[in-house]
């Protein structure tokens, strides 16, 4: 036991630390610049309609959810999804979120590859998470390293969708904050308030894989020692 609480707090400890301050520096961000009007005065779910007209997207619908920061597209519907004060407000940081989401609509439309990795990798991913813990943590109990191997296999589906994840965000932000720039919608302090609401939130992605691979290498190396001590 003190041997994986000592890989614990080596490995993934700080992983941890660093997910606390991704998920302050998101929080603390948004709430910056949703104190701020953005110059147009438009909602997020108007400016989410704008960019999908600027986009050629027509099949695309907007509605309003609860919750907040609930924001996401759901492409078996088509149909984005804004948390209430995203899609009413009219803050600096309501247009951020909302145009990073139509940057997901837009990577569908156009057939981004690393996204349709993504989708396909979801239900194995899903049952992947499932198994994971119950076939290492079993694998340890009855010595069976065979067994725990193939929990950390499963275990590293899900690093594998944190880590396709990871392009996919930065690449719908990167389209969002291209489609406000090149039809000329916001500038100044408006697009510097996108663009730090945006980079906020990708942060949470990398601190997500960051914790997902330390878990993974932490497992690795208990499975290993565990296995050498066999032999």
């Amino acid at each position: 036991m003190f041997y994986i609480d000592q890989w614990y707090l080596i490995l993934v400890v700080p992983a941890l630390l660093f997910t606390g301050y991704a998920q302050w520096k998101v929080k603390s961000t948004y709430a910056k610049w949703r104190a701020y009007p953005n110059s147009r005065g438009m909602t997020g779910a108007e400016v989410a309609r704008y960019m999908l007209e600027q986009n050629g997207i027509q099949d695309v619908s907007i509605q309003e959810i609860s919750g907040e920061l609930t924001d996401h597209y759901d492409p078996r519907s088509n149909v984005v999804n804004l948390s209430r004060e995203v899609y009413e407000g009219t803050s600096i940081a309501s247009i951020g979120i909302a145009c990073h989401e139509v940057g997901h609509v837009i990577q569908h439309h156009v057939g981004y590859f690393p996204i349709k990795i993504r989708m396909a990798i979801i239900p194995l991913t899903n049952l992947g998470s499932t198994l994971a813990m119950p076939l290492i943590v079993l694998g340890l109990v009855i010595n069976a390293t065979r067994l725990a191997w193939l929990g950390v296999l499963c275990f590293s589906l899900s690093t594998l969708f944190q880590l396709v994840t990871l392009p996919v965000e930065f690449d719908a932000s990167h389209r969002a904050l291209k489609t406000i720039e090149d039809c000329g919608l916001f500038e100044g302090s408006d697009a510097r308030g996108a663009k730090a609401v945006l980079v906020a939130a990708a942060l949470t992605y990398v601190a997500a894989l960051f914790v997902s691979l330390m878990q993974l290498l932490r497992w690795v190396i208990i499975i290993a020692s565990s296995q050498r001590d066999d032999n």
